[in-house]
């Protein structure tokens, strides 16, 4: 006998396998963690933990949401498929966005690697004590810094 009352949906739901998946839920359940925000805002009436309690499984989610909200199973897969495409359509746009900052970056951090490098690399060549005794130097004063900011915290 099943000691929950009939009425009660708190009962967390158990998540369902996923092995026939279609390829939406799989989707689903890979973007859930991200998508949890954007669900609640949907539907806030469903407690994050109960969401949380599903899993992921997206058959189960639709069942609590439904269950929980008085809409239609149907609706609730509709808004959450489309959910999950705004999602993937907002995180390619951004990945696109960013490519060409990467590529500058990537250019600059290579122009200062071709510029600056020979400037370090040539007087730590020809005076490699004074180089080392500089480098002590300041790992010295780092250290000294540290360790106060120890003993006064």
């Amino acid at each position: 006998m099943d000691p929950t009352p009939a009425g009660d949906t708190t009962a967390e739901p158990q998540a369902s396998s996923p092995a026939a998946e279609s390829p939406a839920a799989s989707q689903f359940r890979d973007r859930f963690e991200s998508l949890l925000p954007s669900i609640q805002r949907e539907w806030p009436e469903v407690a994050r933990s109960t969401l949380e309690a599903t899993r992921g499984s997206f058959d189960t989610v639709v069942e609590v949401i439904a269950r929980q909200t008085g809409r239609t199973s149907e609706g609730v897969k509709h808004q959450l498929l489309e959910l999950v495409q705004v999602t993937g359509d907002q995180a390619h746009h951004l990945a696109d966005s960013l490519r060409p900052l990467e590529e500058q970056l990537e250019q600059l951090l290579d122009d200062l690697n071709a510029s600056l490098r020979p400037r370090i690399e040539k007087p730590v060549r020809e005076r490699p004590l004074m180089a080392l005794g500089i480098a002590a130097g300041v790992g010295v004063l780092v250290g000294l810094l540290l360790a106060s900011g120890r003993r006064s915290a």
